[in-house]
């Protein structure tokens, strides 16, 4: 079947291919009347212009891009970015904006697409996920003026805008209820160090055990993934002052932590609590269910999105603080056996 053409529109509308163009990409030339009829035989015979003839026109791309810098494999099991997604896909799609997903292996690779996104005007704007402090992507796109928001913060992000949610409050809330509870030895496997929340989070971490006397907590390194937070987990229980309860930075670990302490024979919650990050229906589906800090993620995702429409729109944005993850106590939490 033949791809049809600029020329065709033209031909059935009656009009030259200069008012064909002017009335798909928007700009004066054409009555209104004429733009909707064309638009009409475009639509019937279903045509749309290239990119390329959008950037020489100087129209929208009506897309927005997102780079995130993990392996495709964690993506396809991280419950957190897959919700964060349908939010932002649903305010875009509610304003006929695509979303351009890209994985990249660096923030020198993501900021080179950056740069081949603005260059070939693919995106009207990005999304920036994963800040890190001093991060270069953030300069980067304060130099190429490209419409950016941050899901991040707060903080280090420039004059970029930004959609955050306050990690301190929600880990602070965390460890004060399992002191409640009456643990005194408790851990945390964190994220990547390399990320401002999870920078946010230790540091929050430090400052409440330090404050409640908690002489014992410690925080191990993790990557997000199953595998890496079961070996966190085995390291932890292996140790001969065994926390009573551990901290997850998201649901996966804390999954991953629950199946360790299981098969050492530990119970759950009766020798070990467990905390979980972002409360995903995952957190209900085991036994016991989790407790786990939540929120509205797909929510936070919408926000993230109509910040950034409003960015491509010239309108004035800014930071914008999101709702504080709360705390929702399940089976997995206990007061200590006495040892």
């Amino acid at each position: 079947m033949k791809r049809p053409t600029i020329a065709d529109v033209a031909r059935r509308a009656g009009v030259s291919k200069g008012a064909v163009s002017y009335a798909l990409n928007g700009q004066p030339g054409v009555s209104e009347a004429t733009r909707q009829r064309i638009l009409a035989i475009a639509a019937e015979i279903g045509f749309s212009p290239s990119s390329a003839a959008r950037a020489l026109s100087g129209a929208t791309a009506k897309a927005v891009g997102l780079a995130l810098c993990r392996p495709a494999r964690i993506l396809g099991i991280e419950p957190f970015f897959m919700e964060l997604i349908s939010g932002v896909e649903a305010e875009l799609s509610a304003r006929s904006y695509a979303l351009t997903l890209q994985v990249v292996a660096d923030q020198e690779a993501e900021i080179a697409v950056y740069r081949r996104w603005w260059a070939e005007r693919r995106v009207d704007g990005v999304f920036v996920c994963d800040l890190r402090t001093d991060d270069r992507r953030v300069p980067a796109l304060e130099e190429l003026q490209l419409p950016a928001v941050v899901i991040g913060g707060p903080g280090h992000t420039g004059t970029l805008a930004s959609v955050w949610s306050d990690d301190a409050a929600a880990l602070v809330e965390t460890v004060e209820y399992l002191v409640a509870l009456g643990h005194r030895r408790i851990a945390r496997v964190g994220g990547l160090p390399s990320l401002l929340h999870t920078e946010i989070r230790s540091d929050a971490f430090t400052e409440v055990c330090a404050r409640l006397g908690l002489d014992e907590a410690s925080t191990v390194w993790s990557d997000y993934t199953g595998e890496e937070g079961a070996r966190a987990t085995r390291r932890l229980l292996s140790s001969a002052a065994r926390p009573t309860a551990v901290i997850y930075d998201n649901d996966v670990m804390a999954i991953a932590g629950l199946s360790v302490a299981q098969e050492m024979g530990l119970q759950v919650p009766g020798d070990l609590s467990i905390v979980a990050w972002d409360d995903s229906p995952l957190c209900q589906l085991v036994h016991p269910p989790l407790t786990a800090l939540g929120r509205d993620i797909p929510a936070y995702g919408a926000h993230a999105a109509r910040q950034l429409l409003a960015a491509i729109a010239g309108e004035p944005v800014s930071g914008l603080q999101d709702e504080t993850a709360h705390l929702t106590p399940r089976g997995s939490t206990a007061p200590p056996r006495i040892r």
